[in-house]
């Protein structure tokens, strides 16, 4: 089964109920790294319009989503995010001291994983990330389904550790 399947699956195995052109709307983001299955994200957008976004994510297992931040846009603050875990689990890192949980980072990729203080999150678990705060995410063994809710979601204006990164809208 290739990726775009597994996805598709996963998003019908989630128990979350969509429409047929949400189905067939999933951004399969790889990030211009050609590296889909350690690094990148799936995601189906219901909203995003200039006052918030809603957004469900599927990452395989031990999929990650590049360190990146958003930054202020023209005198407003950069996006807001909350993920709520519903299904797998994902660990979170943010700014902060290390606290010890780790993942196995994409190999090669050391130096693009700077903030080190993790937060696992389980179904039903929360966290929201401030505005111009580096963070990623890798899914744990069995893949994860996210909700995103947030401010407007501006991918050309997010600024990635990784300079081989390549996300707009």
């Amino acid at each position: 089964m290739d990726y775009k399947e597994k996805v598709y699956q996963a998003f019908l195995e989630s128990n979350i109920v969509f429409t047929s052109d949400e189905l067939s709307s999933i951004e399969y983001a790889d990030f211009g790294l050609s590296n889909f299955e350690n690094e990148g994200l799936n995601l189906i957008v219901y909203e995003n319009n200039d006052r918030y976004c809603a957004k469900e994510m599927v990452l395989l297992p031990f999929q990650t989503c590049p360190e990146h931040l958003h930054p202020n846009r023209n005198g407003e603050p950069g996006k807001q995010e909350t993920f709520r875990c519903r299904k797998g689990s994902v660990v979170l890192f943010v700014e902060g001291e290390a606290n010890g949980v780790t993942v196995k980072v994409p190999e090669g990729k050391e130096n693009y994983y700077t903030v080190k203080h993790g937060i696992v999150l389980m179904p039903g678990e929360q966290y929201t990330i401030l505005p111009n705060t580096k963070h990623w995410f890798q899914a744990g063994k069995e893949g994860a389904i996210i909700s995103e809710f947030s401010s407007n979601s501006d991918d050309a204006s997010d600024v990635f550790t990784d300079p081989n990164v390549k996300r707009v809208n």
